[in-house]
């Protein structure tokens, strides 16, 4: 039996989000795609990342720093508020969540609303707006 995954889907991580990671299967959704990336985060999975950001924005990342703030973080659990469009005839989508994670010793919320586009019948991260 496969522990728990890391984006508290209650699911187990052979079940929901390792896949993905692994590169056996393709998020179907932009919730999907959105729990993977939190379990890359959690896991320092920083190509993942990269990988799952659409191609205009990957230029704005570095894979060194994206490593270091992995490293930094601790990924605590993920709450998704409210998922927008990502249905199978849809080629955006937007999902609203927040992440518990601990800084620096420090316990805190992230609250994002994450775009998302479909592209080649593959999701990719957009941008996100933090509040």
């Amino acid at each position: 039996m496969s522990r728990p995954c890391p984006c508290t889907s209650k699911r187990t991580f052979d079940a929901c989000c390792e896949p993905f990671l692994l590169g056996k299967r393709l998020p179907n959704t932009p919730e999907q795609l959105m729990r993977s990336r939190f379990t890359a985060y959690a896991l320092r999975k920083a190509e993942y990342l990269v990988a799952t950001t659409a191609e205009e924005k990957r230029g704005e990342l570095d894979l060194d720093e994206l490593k270091r703030y992995c490293a930094s973080v601790t990924c605590i659990s993920l709450k998704i508020l409210s998922t927008e469009g990502g249905k199978a005839d849809d080629d955006t989508g937007v999902v609203t969540f927040h992440a518990s994670l601990q800084i620096n010793g420090k316990r805190m919320l992230h609250r994002e609303r994450s775009t998302f586009r479909r592209e080649g019948g593959r999701w990719f991260y957009v941008d996100g707006e933090t509040n």
